[in-house]
């Protein structure tokens, strides 16, 4: 694996309550105090982002405006940044909360729907070089008019991976509620198979053949741009081991 900064993404349901907040706090902090540069992309907790849009639904008569919605929705990983942020603080280790735009995340498309366009690492790498853990809020952007838009169901992920590829050489962790990927949905099928190491295209087979470790958009551009990631459970080691390893694997390397 890379020996370049960590991204950890931490999936809704890893951020699920204040205890797992805390215990994502605690695995961040075991790979700092290793020496490792980290940072971090957060999905909003729990079923917020469906709170929200009930919310929303129930004030604008089910047809809330574009712009209000992705304000709305955008607050969801707002809050999940700023608690995991101030959670490690509370360890004693210096962290600023991000949203998209302020980490550099550039989208373009129209409101509920951007697609990133760029990632421009400087102001992550600023923090970095600071010694600060940068949170940033996944699943938004910011268009070049200033808008926030928001990236869609899974766009965190996308943002964790888009961010991984902007700091290239970095790895790239995608905490979930699963132990690993397997060759089966495991919450559908008890019998599915977990699998230690898996190539990116087999990942992207998965992942598009409706498997929801991974969102699709994000295994596909972790293909095409070479970054390696682990998928593991939240309650898995705070060292991260375990789960499933997604890399080129070495008999293709020399292929």
């Amino acid at each position: 694996m890379s020996t370049g900064p960590l991204v950890i993404k931490f999936g809704g349901t890893s951020l699920g309550s204040p205890a797992r907040i805390r215990r994502a706090a605690r695995r961040v902090a075991s790979h700092v105090r290793r020496g490792r540069q980290a940072v971090v992309v957060v999905s909003a907790m729990g079923r917020a982002t469906d709170r929200i849009v009930r919310l929303l639904a129930g004030v604008s008569a089910g047809r809330p405006d574009g712009r209000e919605a992705d304000r709305a929705l955008a607050t969801g990983e707002d809050l999940s940044a700023a608690l995991l942020a101030a959670a490690l603080a509370g360890l004693g280790i210096p962290a600023r909360s991000l949203r998209g735009g302020e980490a550099g995340v550039w989208a373009e498309g129209g409101f509920c729907g951007g697609r990133i366009e760029d990632v421009d690492p400087a102001p992550l790498r600023r923090l970095l070089a600071a010694g600060t853990v940068p949170v940033v809020a996944g699943f938004q952007a910011v268009r070049d008019d200033g808008e926030t838009v928001t990236l869609g169901r899974g766009g965190s992920d996308t943002s964790a991976v888009a961010i991984a590829a902007a700091l290239r050489p970095a790895e790239c962790h995608i905490v979930t509620d699963v132990r690993a990927v397997h060759d089966r949905d495991p919450r559908a099928h008890p019998d599915a198979r977990p699998i230690g190491e898996m190539d990116p295209l087999a990942l992207l087979v998965l992942a598009e053949g409706g498997a929801r470790v991974v969102h699709p958009t994000a295994a596909r551009l972790a293909a095409e741009r070479g970054v390696p990631l682990r998928v593991y459970h939240h309650a898995a080691p705070l060292s991260g081991r375990g789960g499933t390893v997604v890399r080129v694997v070495p008999a293709l390397e020399a292929a």
